[in-house]
């Protein structure tokens, strides 16, 4: 550790970043976590609406099981260690997750079908029950008892017409939500959005800088107390799960952006609330890849292929900052540095997205 500690002072110094020995022997050696150096040069002027600058620097990610900056909790970081350095350089990023006002424009300029809009056929889901081969998406179906949290399918179903304006199924509309992140967005959509936006989707170790606002090694995107002062910080569950959302942070299921404090970048609800898509493919052990390779890793964009061990036939991206559904339960990760993952042409209720931009690229429309 006091090799890395070293080696990472001299390469800050010769980045011109802002840190010292002090500050980067903060952390307990023992965490796997060193304090984060951000880069020293102010933010581009002027700011791409809508969005806020992220500097970039180094960084210690991911998480980890045993205290020491994370907590153990459920599924909280299985996939989420070892700990390793990172360098991410400066980047905008949207302050809260696309809405259904700003998808709506996208899709009117465009004729822009979601993926949940069409209809699925054999090839694309060999596996798939012939009924579920209609257009529709994955929803969230609160049980009316308590349930083992040892299978999913107890409270997701494939929803018939599902999709980003339905976002529960054909009875439900976003009517008066105009607000609220669109969900039920697959990769591709994502994907497509960025693209006519002018920007791109944001990579995991770009996601993670960002969320950690700064901070070192923190349990959340807000410090190690999950409510401080016994205020909300982000959208979470609350209550028996999978059987009812109480809302005691103010918001049964999903809310409005921007209804938690920011972080200290400026960002709303990088944790909690819905899921966001990352650009890097999906791997259980790509921290560990990472790991051995023994050194400071620069802007990573993930590994070359997917694998899911638990679904090796599924091509799946990674998920950032958790949801409404997480809970000390069954998925704490709202915790800072912890991982999702899915099917890149499956949305659900639960997921959405943000885009970030490079420095110098130029913003097409908003």
């Amino acid at each position: 550790m006091k090799t890395i500690l070293f080696v990472t002072i001299a390469v800050s110094a010769s980045l011109g970043l802002n840190t010292s020995a002090q500050q980067i022997a903060t952390l307990s050696a023992s965490s796997g976590f060193i304090a984060t150096v951000a880069n020293s040069s102010p933010a581009p002027k002027p700011a791409p609406p809508g969005m806020v600058w992220i500097p970039g620097g180094e960084f210690s990610m991911g998480a980890v099981m045993n205290g020491s900056g994370s907590c153990e909790m459920p599924m909280a970081s299985n996939d989420a260690e070892p700990v390793h350095r990172v360098r991410v350089d400066g980047f905008w990023m949207e302050a809260t997750t696309v809405t259904n006002e700003q998808f709506e424009k996208f899709v009117k300029a465009t004729g822009y079908v979601t993926i949940a809009e069409r209809t699925p056929t054999k090839e694309e889901f060999p596996t798939a029950p012939a009924e579920n081969l209609v257009a529709g998406s994955v929803v969230f179906v609160p049980t009316d008892h308590e349930v083992p949290l040892t299978d999913h399918l107890q409270w997701w179903s494939y929803i018939k017409g599902a999709n980003w304006r339905h976002p529960l199924g054909p009875q439900t509309d976003i009517k008066g939500k105009e607000k609220y992140p669109v969900v039920q967005i697959a990769y591709p959509d994502a994907e497509a959005y960025a693209k006519w936006a002018g920007k791109r989707l944001p990579t995991e170790a770009e996601f993670e800088f960002a969320a950690r606002g700064g901070l070192s090694g923190k349990t959340y995107t807000w410090g190690d107390e999950f409510r401080p002062g016994g205020k909300w910080m982000a959208n979470t569950w609350q209550g028996k799960f999978p059987v009812k959302d109480t809302g005691e942070d103010g918001y049964a299921v999903i809310a409005p952006v921007a209804k938690f404090p920011p972080n200290g970048y400026g960002l709303y609800d990088m944790a909690g609330n819905v899921w966001e898509w990352c650009s890097d493919w999906y791997r259980p052990d790509y921290y560990a890849q990472l790991a051995k390779a023994g050194s400071l890793t620069i802007n990573p964009k993930g590994p070359d292929t997917p694998f899911d061990p638990s679904e090796p036939n599924e091509k799946k991206r990674v998920h950032r900052g958790g949801s409404f559904l997480c809970n000390d339960q069954y998925c704490s990760r709202y915790i800072v540095g912890t991982r999702g993952k899915g099917e890149v042409k499956t949305g659900t209720n639960h997921l959405g997205f943000r885009c970030v931009k490079d420095l110098g690229t130029k913003t097409a429309r908003q």
